[in-house]
């Protein structure tokens, strides 16, 4: 049984056109081929490179979870041009100016007159009816107050019992007061001061020494202290009709809390 032979042809090119093609042209055709498929391979792996660099490009912090420093380098924006207003307030606007206190509700007054004239050096006397007024704010000296109780049992000649003084109602026990218990809720409650940071702001700037557990205590203290107030609150506002609600999210304790 015969089988049939098979003819060197090319597929893109008839079979009779192919035969009558010199070897040297059919060699050069081949190896024209040869390299536009090398070129198709490498466009195509660089358009695959242009899509992952794109895609590695458009994940940010925006909108992915990852963090700022692995975003890439931004772009400069252009700087506008200057134009010919000037800075600060235009021409026009209402000023704000913060409105000066009453002198009977200032707690020191400085009285600033000259003694003599700056011409003649003669002396001066008197008082101006509408004197130049200036006001200024300062934090008092940071000074805690550290007070120090006293007991004296004392015994009764005629009865031979010793008495002491109970401790007076409202005052407080421990070593820190109301107002200190209060600030320092303040900073890790409404501020969000970690504990560490609580201890070294009542430290640092108020001048009281607090451990990092005492603090923690205090808080705990503060939640127990306002848990009626705060119940009723929640009770009234449950039983209004509308409530107006920020529904802005927040973490707590590593958790999404709202």
């Amino acid at each position: 049984m015969a089988y049939p032979v098979a003819m060197d042809t090319h597929p893109s090119i008839p079979p009779a056109l192919w035969e009558r093609t010199p070897p040297a042209i059919r060699a050069y055709i081949e190896s024209l081929e040869g390299q536009v498929q090398t070129l198709t391979f490498m466009v195509h792996t660089l358009q695959e490179q242009v899509r992952t660099l794109e895609e590695r490009l458009n994940h940010t912090s925006r909108h992915a979870s990852c963090p700022p420093s692995s975003d890439p380098p931004q772009p400069q924006r252009p700087r506008r041009p200057s134009g010919k207003r000037r800075r600060g307030g235009q021409p026009g606007h209402p000023g704000h100016t913060r409105t000066l206190v009453p002198v009977a509700e200032v707690e020191a007054v400085v009285v600033r007159k000259p003694t003599q004239c700056r011409s003649c050096h003669a002396p001066l006397s008197g008082d101006d009816a509408a004197p130049l007024r200036q006001q200024g704010i300062e934090m008092p000296p940071r000074k805690p107050v550290l007070t120090a109780s006293q007991w004296h049992p004392l015994p009764c000649s005629a009865w031979g019992e010793t008495t002491r003084t109970p401790w007076p109602a409202g005052a407080p026990s421990g070593t820190y007061g109301p107002r200190i218990q209060a600030t320092g809720a303040l900073c890790t409650g409404a501020y969000r001061f970690s504990k560490r940071m609580t201890q070294q702001a009542m430290d640092e700037v108020l001048g009281v020494p607090m451990s990092v557990g005492t603090s923690s205590q205090l808080e705990h203290a503060t939640t127990a202290a306002v848990a009626a107030p705060v119940a009723e609150a929640r009770t009234y506002v449950h039983a209004q009709a509308v409530a107006h609600l920020d529904e802005t999210s927040w973490c707590q304790g590593g958790t999404r809390a709202g």
